[in-house]
């Protein structure tokens, strides 16, 4: 089987102890909650990367506060095994369009079906995927330090 790298960078953008999350649907067609990431396209860095993201998926413009991690996986998709690594950071806003409040919203973008702004205590429980969990469970642990 043919084997690929792929890298993405994405946001945890928190405003007033909500989380920017997002809805869509994965490549199995599956609707999953998450946060807005995607490509870095050639010649841009992760940082910007994540910013436009962030931005082309939810409306929301933000600055970068510091990077989270690094998270990476595999998943195997049209007979080709893909290692992706993610690089995630930790997000304010600086720009809330209207229309995208701190409560559900659609967002019109055609990747995403919903924009959500979910208490930062409750996210786990409607995020799907393990590695989602574990970043914003790593993002709560580094604000309660801080």
């Amino acid at each position: 089987m043919k084997t690929k790298l792929e890298f993405s960078s994405g946001g945890i953008v928190i405003n007033n102890n909500q989380v920017l999350v997002i809805k869509t649907k994965n490549l199995k067609n599956e609707v999953v909650y998450t946060f807005p990431k995607g490509h870095i396209e050639p010649k841009e860095s992760s940082q910007d990367a994540a910013l436009r993201e962030v931005e082309e998926e939810t409306g929301v413009k933000c600055k970068i506060i510091k990077k989270i991690k690094n998270i990476k996986y595999w998943f195997v998709y049209k007979g080709e095994k893909i290692l992706k690594q993610v690089t995630w950071y930790l997000m304010q806003p600086i720009e809330i369009p209207r229309g995208i409040h701190l409560s559900d919203s659609s967002c019109g973008i055609k990747e995403v079906d919903e924009v959500l702004w979910i208490d930062l205590d409750k996210v786990t429980e409607i995020l799907s995927y393990k590695s989602d969990k574990e970043i914003i469970s790593l993002v709560k642990q580094q604000l309660n330090k801080g």
